[in-house]
């Protein structure tokens, strides 16, 4: 793939081209020329806004924080972020070289700063750049923060000012090692398989492990120094096909007791485990079963009560049960950590403790990064590994025990190219009353109230649970699929016919979004 090294920057780019949009926390796109791409052009617009929106809410002045990762142009996208905040008034934090996503959310929160902004493209392609904005203690931005800061980006002058900052030395990078190497509750070393996927995390993690009493690491060799051109996978991202089939063959080959994959910004975190007939990745709500399991095991009945867990709307449900076993409270939010970091707003006296969606984000510990964190996730499931191994236990011993008391869970995704707009206006018009013969009813999300409302479909029936929504990103609708089945003595049929079950509502769901 050609990659746009050097990107040609004029004031406005084309005159017809469409303005990036603010979407899941901020920018993200290609880098090239024009007002629909990331260059600097943009990047000076999106932060001349974002001081505008602070100085009319009077926060003008304040501190912020900024950070990059390793992608092409991140460097120089994050020195005009901090020089154009400095220009406008605020006292600039520029984190001083390439660093996880989590190390910029602490950063917000532990400063108390009023905004950050990680220049990051997390797992997308190459060719592409990001740009991430925080406010509220670290928190990513919800509407209608996202539209003002538009509107803003609309009425950037043509040339924007400039201030000389100085970069900040290594104390938030030290701060954040220290505290995350500080989460486990047992004592043994581990022998881990790591990937840092080509991204920022390797180094930090390897740190922060250590820290934390892991200290026998193997890393895959060819994918640990960052690396903006991704050389040895076709998209950097643990969930896709083939991503992690080095890390696999290298904790096969090292007997080692867990295997992490870091995406490149390291906010993402997926686990492999060793099964009887070699090694397999666990689903992002296989691992989100097994870390809130182990959260909340952790604590008192009086805790429990006053202690929030939660995932997102097209994750499983078995999350709930769990917490429901331990007299937790379970919050269900909308797609994105911008939601599930609020999930304890509504919820008097009690206070989030960990929050997951199945593409692989979870919080660990929501009191120091409330956002996605690869790293303090990697460190609290090796203190799980640890505890499991200490009782003779295995992870896939865990998941069968779950499995035992809540029933067999099994969850899986359909992703069709095609108008979603059109798909969801069909579904809406003529919502299925059966999906592979199973009768199910219909929840538009587009119909409720506040910030619940979402253009999205659940189709529920017997032990069915179907969401439909658009990608935000691409010109594709989603289906997510979980099956469940009644608690049983006889695990191994229960999941074979789950399995059975959920390659025929895969091959319906697929068939129920693609083009009329």
């Amino acid at each position: 793939m050609a990659l746009p090294h050097q990107i040609r920057h004029g004031h406005n780019g084309p005159v017809t081209a469409t303005p990036l949009a603010f979407g899941t926390a901020g920018l993200r796109g290609p880098m090239r020329e024009g007002l629909d791409a990331m260059n600097v052009t943009t990047v000076a617009r999106a932060t001349w806004a974002v001081a505008t929106v602070l100085t009319d809410r009077c926060l003008g002045g304040s501190t912020v924080v900024v950070g990059r990762d390793a992608r092409h142009h991140s460097d120089e996208f994050a020195t005009a972020t901090a020089e154009i905040f400095a220009a406008e008034g605020f006292s600039v934090v520029l984190l001083p070289h390439p660093a996880p996503t989590p190390v910029l959310a602490y950063a917000v929160r532990h400063l108390n700063a009023v905004a950050g902004v990680q220049i990051t493209a997390s797992h997308n392609p190459p060719a592409d750049n990001g740009y991430k904005v925080y406010f509220d203690g670290g928190i990513q931005i919800v509407p209608p923060t996202d539209r003002d800061i538009e509107t803003a980006m609309r009425q950037a002058p043509t040339k924007i000012a400039r201030q000389p900052v100085t970069p900040a030395d290594e104390t938030l990078v030290e701060q954040y090692a220290r505290h995350t190497g500080s989460l486990r509750k047992t004592e043994g070393d581990l022998r881990v398989a790591l990937t840092a996927m080509h991204g920022v995390g390797g180094a930090l993690a390897v740190d922060v492990l250590n820290r934390a009493g892991i200290t026998d690491i193997h890393t895959v060799a060819t994918q640990f120094a960052p690396d903006p051109d991704f050389p040895t996978v076709a998209f950097p991202n643990p969930e896709e096909p083939g991503a992690t089939d080095l890390l696999l063959a290298l904790a096969a080959d090292v007997d080692a007791g867990v295997a992490i994959a870091l995406d490149p910004d390291a906010d993402r975190c997926a686990v492999g485990i060793p099964i009887a007939t070699g090694w397999r990745m666990l689903s992002g709500n296989e691992t989100g079963w097994l870390l809130g399991d182990y959260l909340l095991s952790g604590l008192t009945p009086d805790e429990a009560t006053n202690t929030v867990v939660a995932s997102s709307l097209v994750s499983s449900q078995l999350l709930a049960d769990i917490a429901n076993d331990y007299g937790a409270h379970h919050v269900e939010t909308l797609t994105g950590f911008k939601w599930l970091a609020r999930a304890d707003k509504d919820i008097p006296g009690a206070t989030l403790r960990y929050a997951y969606e199945e593409a692989i984000g979870h919080c660990v510990d929501p009191d120091t990064v409330r956002d996605k964190d690869g790293i303090s996730a990697a460190v609290v499931f090796c203190d799980l590994v640890v505890a499991l191994r200490n009782r003779g236990q295995t992870v896939q011993g865990r998941l069968d025990a779950l499995a035992a008391r809540h029933g067999v869970h099994v969850t899986g995704a359909v992703s069709v190219h095609t108008d979603a707009d059109a798909v969801m206006a069909r579904l809406r018009a003529e919502p299925p009353t059966e999906i592979a013969g199973v009768t199910v009813s219909t929840d538009d999300l587009a119909q409720r109230r506040g910030q619940h409302r979402t253009d999205a479909l659940i189709f529920t029936g017997d032990g069915l649970r179907v969401a439909v929504r658009p990608s935000g990103t691409e010109p594709k609708v989603k289906g997510y699929l979980e099956i469940s089945k009644p608690p049983t003595a006889d695990l191994a049929a229960s999941q074979a016919v789950a399995d059975s079950d959920l390659a025929r509502i895969k091959a319906a769901v697929a068939a129920l979004l693609a083009p009329a």
